[in-house]
């Protein structure tokens, strides 16, 4: 067992956050500027917390993505100061992607108050939960948290460790009660009805789940059973695997990102999304979609599922995982 955990004594042992920043000042001028511009990105209330975010998010993992990639760090750093300079404000994070906390703590202390940092932990016990907390905070250079969640929510007995006296659920309430996160969420692609069941029995702020054309061909969909009780709870729906791995791309289904990004974007209670990118020239392609969203109709939501069926089994490969 843990010794209580306070903010005092983390912060105390906290590294400082501002001397190991990159490009700060060319970024915050251009954050501003960003701010002002006539094509910045559409925003949208994240659930119950009240707060606006912007249609679409950096994720911090991927197949080829460098974000989570020991070897790459200069990439990872471009792709994240670009994002900053063109008004990415969302920055989806967790504990199992590599080096991706280190890298983003090294670009985004000096634009705190502008980002909505969000970050998750695969454990699910009170001291294991607390324990990631508190290297996710050093990693990340940053005695906060706007959104802390429980990372793959996926089987019954996740459930079990999580509502256990000493489960999760009381890191997460002692956390948010000392200041050190605002907002607490959970994220799953495994199995819907372990997340309809954790949302029937706690209060989340947000939840992080598949949203694409080919995960409503699933003998198990999962967002026509959690969208509907996540609007009911006013729960943020943050969509992720919107392009499946690039998946839906393939065997002439999807023309591309539009298409992808708008089906998701479109559909009732999703507040936003959060993709990763391979490059910073990919970033600049998917935040020039986001800037250009526009909500789709039901005949083109449908067109869009129509032209997924015949491949709804090779790219739904993450319901697999735990």
């Amino acid at each position: 067992m843990l010794e209580k955990r306070t903010r005092r004594n983390f912060l105390l042992t906290s590294v400082a956050v501002a001397s190991t920043v990159v490009g700060a000042h060319t970024v915050q001028k251009q954050i501003s500027n960003a701010a002002q511009s006539p094509t910045t990105m559409p925003e949208r209330i994240l659930g119950r917390t009240g707060v606006k975010v912007p249609i679409f998010g950096l994720g911090g993992a991927g197949t080829q993505t460098p974000l989570d990639k020991k070897d790459r760090e200069a990439e990872a750093l471009a792709i994240i100061e670009k994002a900053v300079e063109l008004g990415i404000r969302y920055f989806d994070t967790a504990a199992r992607y590599g080096p991706n906390e280190t890298y983003l703590g090294k670009v985004l202390p000096s634009y705190r108050q502008n980002i909505f940092l969000a970050s998750k932990t695969y454990e699910k016990d009170r001291d294991g939960v607390w324990r990631q907390l508190e290297r996710s905070l050093k990693r990340l250079k940053t005695d906060y948290l706007d959104l802390w969640q429980l990372h793959s929510v996926a089987l019954p007995e996740h459930l079990e460790k999580m509502f256990a006296t000493n489960g999760a659920i009381k890191a997460l309430e002692e956390a948010q009660e000392q200041k050190l996160v605002r907002f607490v969420g959970l994220t799953g692609h495994h199995e819907p009805d372990v997340i309809v069941e954790a949302m029937n029995r706690y209060s989340f702020h947000t939840a992080l789940i598949p949203v694409n054309a080919v995960d409503k061909h699933h003998p198990r969909p999962y967002f026509p059973m959690v969208l509907p009780l996540a609007q009911q709870k006013n729960v943020g729906v943050i969509a992720m695997k919107v392009p499946a791995y690039g998946k839906l791309f393939q065997a002439n289904a999807l023309s591309g990102m539009p298409q992808a990004m708008g089906y998701a974007l479109s559909q009732p209670g999703v507040s936003c999304c959060v993709i990763s990118v391979d490059n910073v020239q990919q970033l600049e392609e998917n935040i020039k979609v986001a800037r250009a969203f526009e909500q789709l109709s039901n005949q083109q939501l449908a067109a869009i599922e129509q032209r997924t069926a015949h491949i709804w089994q090779d790219s739904t490969f993450y319901r697999a995982w735990t």
